[in-house]
């Protein structure tokens, strides 16, 4: 794991602000994943971050019935048994930070806030791994083992990008004002480049 970040020492709404800024940019992966494969509803997805943005929004917070997010969530969560191609991980990565999310509202002492920028970091994490696989394949001689050393993952752009953006996105939150100006600042930043946090161009 390449990132390492202190979330032990923001409040809860901090904490939930950050993971939801992330899930901002790992949803679009399951919007994709869902296209492709004629699963899930992205939907579903995307109103229950909504969900979770107005509930961070202290001037008109709402009330989030947690078990039935939950059970709704899970109909959405794919099995990546049942796929042969690549987008079923960075899609199931969505929707189990997502679930951590919940969880982790639903009760802040067994909280698992961590996971969630575990598992972004592990989508772009795994993408790369295959990229470079894919690179040297192409290239190697036939018959020749392909070896990824964990520095050439931590130093692809996708990976520095995701480490940067984490770093920023805890820099920014750790000194906001819980506030919807947070909110809305927190989702302009993980989304100025209009990409997922695995490169995908993001759909509105």
């Amino acid at each position: 794991m390449a990132i390492h970040l202190p979330l032990k020492n923001l409040s809860q709404w901090q904490k939930v602000a950050f993971c939801a800024a992330l899930l901002e940019r790992m949803l679009p992966n399951y919007q994709m994943f869902a296209e492709h494969a004629d699963f899930g509803d992205y939907k579903v997805l995307r109103n229950q971050l909504d969900l979770i943005w107005q509930w961070l929004d202290k001037d008109s917070r709402c009330k989030i019935n947690y078990d039935a997010q939950i059970v709704k969530l899970e109909e959405q969560v794919p099995n990546p048994d049942e796929f042969d191609f690549f987008g079923v991980f960075p899609a199931l990565d969505g929707a189990m930070a997502l679930m951590s999310l919940f969880q982790s509202i639903q009760d802040p002492q067994n909280s698992s806030f961590e996971n969630i920028g575990k598992l972004s970091e592990n989508s772009v994490s795994y993408y790369v791994e295959l990229s470079l696989a894919q690179e040297i394949d192409a290239e190697a001689p036939e018959g020749d083992e392909i070896i990824i050393v964990p520095e050439q993952i931590t130093e692809h752009p996708l990976m520095q990008w995701e480490i940067a953006t984490q770093h920023e996105l805890f820099d920014f939150i750790k000194t906001a004002s819980e506030n919807k100006t947070s909110c809305i600042r927190a989702k302009a930043l993980v989304l100025e480049e209009g990409l997922s946090n695995l490169g995908i161009e993001i759909n509105h």
